[in-house]
């Protein structure tokens, strides 16, 4: 049975008062027990020297008898008390009363019980340390002392089962008290849903101990909430990114099937169409490299590149590409790294892509290589808007839609996929606007060396 956690605490300040309780009464009673035997001890000693000394030695009963009518009188006036006396043979001279217990094996104070009464006992030779001679052994009927010991022994388990009772019954209530702050987080958490994201746990209300836990499952929230917006808009993103090019397809096929027509006009349909699916092709393996990014799949390869050879290999092959533009391209510097060729050649080729669809006829596209593997891709045209900037890795994000390269409006991850490519290789990206040049920075580990 699995018990709440309210309920193993209550439990465990029960366990843990009840322990102390009794350990305690167990001390008290070892402790007035003990004090028992001293004062028992004291008087037994004081009681026998005194009557020691009226004695003497003694060798016969016939010795002793003209001492008792002294000493029951002695004896009358303390009735916990009694004697006896007895020869070295062992024979009783003198019993004070009947029923005494026998002669302990040792010497010293002891504890008899004999007749239903208990008795502390203690002996002393009357004729020196002779071991043939007479003995005194005075007793001291201790039953009050014993009844006073079983009551206080009651008490103590009372005491316990109470204050463990009465513990577990108030810490129950403290522990609850004390819970509802986690109950009324738990009821936060349950009123949390796809529609109220928003909620967050009121971290000022609550003690020190949870107000930690509070902002840690506000910041969670939060999270999930930026998450689930994204979620969102990039559903809606490619619902309509999807919508343009289906729309295409299907209308362009709904008119070419109006009537017969051609066998070249049919090529030139299909065609028509074959430009639209291998779009809609690359945006969906485009979305699929993403996903993998996000899901920590991608695992790029590890081998020693010389960014400059890389750069230069995609400056020439969009070589045709600026001239036709009228945009200059440039290279200056050096780097090197460790990394995984065909990605970064991706990564590179948006950047280039990007740069050439917006830098205006007669502009500069230059890419800068520095020491420590930083790679600046700068082109020239006009600012980006600071609102604009930090939204420009996003998925289908375009700072100007009206924006067109050869009549076809770009999907607008070229960003968000090179961003995941610089962070699988363990770097980071950022992108500044001013001064009539907008700059892409990629920092890159540098080159493993052996």
């Amino acid at each position: 049975m699995r018990l709440s956690l309210g309920t193993r605490l209550a439990l465990l300040f029960a366990a843990c008062t009840a322990a102390v309780s009794l350990g305690a009464g167990l001390l008290f009673s070892q402790a007035s027990a003990r004090h028992f035997i001293e004062l028992d001890q004291q008087l037994l000693s004081a009681r026998l020297t005194q009557l020691r000394s009226q004695f003497g030695p003694l060798s016969s009963a016939e010795q002793l008898t003209a001492h008792l009518p002294q000493l029951r009188s002695q004896l009358s006036h303390q009735s916990d008390l009694a004697l006896r006396i007895s020869g070295g043979d062992g024979q009783t001279w003198f019993a004070s009363r009947s029923g005494l217990p026998d002669e302990p094996a040792a010497a010293g104070l002891a504890t008899l019980h004999a007749n239903g009464t208990d008795f502390r006992s203690l002996g002393v030779a009357l004729g020196g340390n002779d071991t043939g001679a007479a003995r005194m052994t005075l007793f001291l009927d201790i039953t009050h002392h014993q009844h006073f010991l079983q009551r206080m022994q009651q008490l103590i388990w009372s005491t316990v089962g109470l204050s463990a009772l009465a513990t577990a019954l108030l810490g129950a209530w403290a522990v609850r008290r004390g819970l509802r702050p986690l109950r009324q987080m738990g009821k936060v958490a349950a009123s949390v849903s796809a529609r109220s994201l928003t909620t967050r746990l009121p971290v000022g209300q609550l003690p020190d101990e949870l107000a930690e836990l509070a902002g840690a499952v506000n910041a969670m929230l939060q999270r999930l909430d930026d998450a689930f917006q994204r979620l969102s808009a990039f559903s809606a993103d490619i619902a309509h990114e999807l919508r343009t090019p289906l729309s295409n397809l299907l209308t362009h096929t709904q008119v070419t099937l109006t009537r017969p027509r051609s066998l070249e006009h049919y090529r030139e349909a299909l065609h028509g169409n074959l430009e639209e699916l291998q779009r809609m092709a690359q945006m969906v393996n485009d979305m699929l490299f993403l996903a993998k990014a996000d899901h920590g799949l991608l695992v790029p390869g590890q081998q020693p590149l010389q960014l400059e050879e890389e750069v230069d290999a995609l400056l020439e092959y969009y070589a045709a590409l600026a001239e036709e533009a009228d945009i200059r391209l440039q290279r200056d510097g050096t780097a090197a790294l460790s990394g995984d060729r065909h990605m970064l050649r991706r990564a590179l080729s948006n950047l280039l892509d990007n740069a050439l669809r917006f830098t205006p006829a007669g502009g500069e596209i230059r890419v800068t290589l520095q020491p420590g593997a930083r790679l600046c891709v700068a082109n020239t045209g006009p600012a980006i808007g600071p609102a604009a900037l930090p939204r420009l890795f996003d998925r289908f994000y375009r700072a100007d839609p009206a924006r067109r390269d050869g009549g076809r409006e770009h999907a607008g991850l070229g960003l968000a996929i090179t961003r995941s490519i610089v962070q699988a290789h363990g770097g980071q990206i950022s992108i500044d606007s001013q001064a009539g040049w907008t700059r892409v920075i990629l920092d890159l580990p540098v080159v493993r060396e052996g």
